[in-house]
């Protein structure tokens, strides 16, 4: 069972406090983690289907869908027709960075730990979100836009077509691999159910205002306040 070690901060399977140099590589979801949107949602509304969309979206999040594929390609059929322009709309609008993630990504930087974003969203805003923090890596989702309208689709990129939960988990052990450390010295950070995969993989697991199934499984779960509450736990 989680233990609450502060208000709102829970350590599960160890005693903190854990060196951060002794990880090599952190990997974080984007959409509700990193950020506080789902991109998806959000390109919904400017079709005036946010409730349909985002009803599907948090059931996947919270597990209740388990197919992650098809409930993306559920939502992604919403959205055809969609112009271009809502995508930049989101970005300079709405996409904010969660509160401690700048903090955070900066401790884990300095410590020498290299960074992967890997996201079930969209690489229009992962790609901007790896420039504005800095980070190493990232892979996403890839939206199909003809004539400056989406399609509905996405598009295949060399690895496959989806970034699901078992993507994330493989992304996390290839880089891993490439770098030639092991899993146990990865963080992975994440809110929902298809962060899971990676998560269980990796040596040190954060869930950051989680859904309650991942709240029961992380090392270490930020119920209030900023991602930089992690930074409590690391020195």
């Amino acid at each position: 069972m989680p233990q609450e070690v502060a208000p709102g901060l829970f350590v599960r399977g160890f005693a903190p406090p854990l060196n951060l140099a002794d990880f090599a590589l952190v990997a974080f979801d984007m959409d509700s983690t990193l950020i506080s949107i789902e991109c998806i949602d959000e390109i919904a509304a400017a079709a005036g289907r946010k409730a349909e969309v985002a009803a599907i979206t948090e059931a996947a999040m919270r597990g209740e869908i388990t197919d992650y594929r098809d409930s993306l390609m559920r939502r992604l059929a919403l959205l055809r027709g969609v112009h271009e322009e809502a995508l930049a709309a989101v970005y300079e609008q709405r996409l904010r960075l969660n509160p401690g993630v700048e903090a955070f990504v900066a401790a884990c930087q300095a410590a020498g730990l290299r960074t992967l974003l890997v996201s079930g969203g969209f690489t229009y805003f992962s790609e901007r979100v790896r420039r504005r923090l800095g980070l190493d890596f990232a892979r996403a989702n890839h939206l199909e836009i003809d004539d400056g309208r989406l399609t509905g689709r996405l598009v295949a990129r060399p690895w496959g077509d989806v970034v699901d939960g078992a993507e994330k988990r493989r992304t996390l052990l290839e880089v891993a691999e490439l770098m030639g450390i092991a899993t146990e010295r990865v963080i992975a950070v994440g809110d929902g159910a298809n962060d899971l995969p990676m998560m269980a993989v990796a040596g040190l697991s954060i869930a950051y205002h989680p859904k309650p199934a991942v709240r029961a499984q992380a090392m270490i779960s930020i119920d209030s306040g900023g991602m930089d509450r992690a930074l409590e736990l690391l020195r």
